[in-house]
């Protein structure tokens, strides 16, 4: 059975976002250079980037660095579990 691909990891920490309200689509592969967004860097990988919205009353978000976290794109602190 192929192995599951790992996400490159840019940063240990979130990415504190003031986003206006609208669609966006969060980096799932780590390969971005403009993270936390997607640029289309994942072509060729197993990866996708994830869509997600922002309502009017969402103020500042908490998008994952690490990759890895089980509320994606949001932060929920794995990446002070990861080694």
């Amino acid at each position: 059975m192929p192995e599951t691909p790992k996400p490159v990891i840019p940063q240990r920490a979130p990415y504190a976002q003031a986003l206006s309200p609208g669609e966006y689509h969060w980096c799932a592969c780590g390969r971005s250079k403009t993270q936390p967004f997607c640029d289309g860097s994942h072509a060729g990988t197993a990866f996708t980037p994830l869509q997600f919205s922002v309502g009017p009353k969402d103020g500042v978000v908490w998008l994952c660095g690490c990759k890895h976290s089980r509320r994606k794109p949001f932060c929920d602190g794995r990446h002070n579990k990861l080694k």
